[in-house]
């Protein structure tokens, strides 16, 4: 049996979430405010919003919640 003492793979929040839990579980593995990444996604979403929106629904998809 292998334990992992250092679990730092991506997940989604959904303790945190507001839609999907996607930024709070990016900002919890960054260590940051949820609001600071929550903004940064949203900018994006007015400069790239196909590349932005494909991102997100993609992250919904492949992280798993904790």
């Amino acid at each position: 049996m292998k334990t992992v003492l250092n679990d730092k793979r991506f997940f989604r929040d959904a303790q945190h979430a507001k839609i999907s839990g996607v930024c709070a579980g990016l900002a919890k593995q960054f260590d940051v405010n949820p609001w600071w990444v929550r903004g940064a996604a949203v900018a994006s979403f007015v400069f790239l919003p196909f590349v932005t929106a494909l991102a997100y629904v993609l992250a919904i998809l492949l992280l798993r919640y904790r």
